[in-house]
């Protein structure tokens, strides 16, 4: 695995904190030769650009991005390959935000929003570096999507349906531009202690931290994988569910009884039943 991002020049949206941060740690150690970290939050990238660049100096640099907005993130784009030499290899889609809450109570504003972040933001992030992967026919991109994309759990429509929707069109990309050595990749990161848990009662006792979900994921794009995995609970739940169970007739009273369980407990504030 360590080979495959030797001399890597490469760009990380969410890439100050949680998994986007521990990326972008992993692949300085493996040797890469140039990492843009790209988030919002300009003081999280002032403190970890210091950090790393003391650890790779020359390799790292922090840019302030806003994945709602196409110009910024091309911005971003253009200056991480610049920072490279004029090429980019990788780039993950990573920022994105855990949403929640009863449909009643979310607007078509609240709708936009979602999608701008987690679908849009990736949308922005592809068209930007497509042309400098296409140019080199070389190039890997890994969109972080959810498991909610397999098994759409209640009080979470708008996380569902944006990671949903990202899913399907990472897989169609994916064959799209095959040919022009272009890969794509869908990350299912499994349930970890990030900052997404805060306001949710704190993460579930079974998550994983930052660090074993960065190795996993990097793990799976050096082996091309069409899906990342990284927990099993997630490939095993999703692999039976893309495989039909969701639509089976012979499944159905499981999954009403399971997932109407979910929807009661986080309507009476519990979401830590999944």
């Amino acid at each position: 695995m360590k080979e495959y991002f030797v001399d890597k020049v490469a760009a990380v949206t969410g890439g100050a904190s949680g998994i986007g941060l521990a990326l972008v740690e992993a692949m300085l150690e493996m040797g890469a030769r140039a990492v843009t970290m790209a988030d919002i939050n300009e003081a999280n990238l002032k403190k970890h650009v210091e950090r790393l660049s003391g650890r790779y100096p020359g390799k790292v640099q922090g840019v302030r991005t806003d994945v709602t907005r196409e110009e910024s993130v091309k911005a971003m784009v253009d200056g991480a390959a610049a920072f490279g030499g004029g090429r980019l290899d990788l780039l993950f889609n990573n920022a994105g935000l855990g949403l929640s809450g009863a449909f009643d109570d979310l607007g078509n504003d609240d709708w936009a929003k979602a999608f701008a972040i987690n679908f849009y933001g990736a949308l922005y992030g592809i068209r930007a570096a497509l042309p400098y992967m296409k140019k080199a026919k070389s190039g890997h991109i890994c969109n972080t999507a959810s498991g909610i994309a397999f098994v759409n759990f209640p009080l979470q429509s708008m996380y569902a349906a944006t990671k949903a929707a990202l899913l399907g069109m990472t897989n169609s990309l994916r064959y799209e531009y095959w040919d022009d050595g272009v890969r794509f990749s869908t990350v299912i990161p499994g349930t970890v202690a990030t900052a997404i848990w805060e306001g949710a009662g704190g993460a579930p006792t079974n998550a994983i931290t930052p660090e074993e979900c960065a190795a996993a994921v990097l793990k799976g794009a050096a082996e091309n994988k069409r899906v990342i995995f990284v927990t099993e609970d997630d490939r095993s739940g999703c692999v039976n569910m893309a495989l039909g169970a969701a639509y089976m007739p012979s499944t159905d009273a499981f999954l009403d009884t399971y997932l109407l369980g979910v929807a009661r407990a986080r309507k009476a504030g519990d979401f830590t039943s999944i």
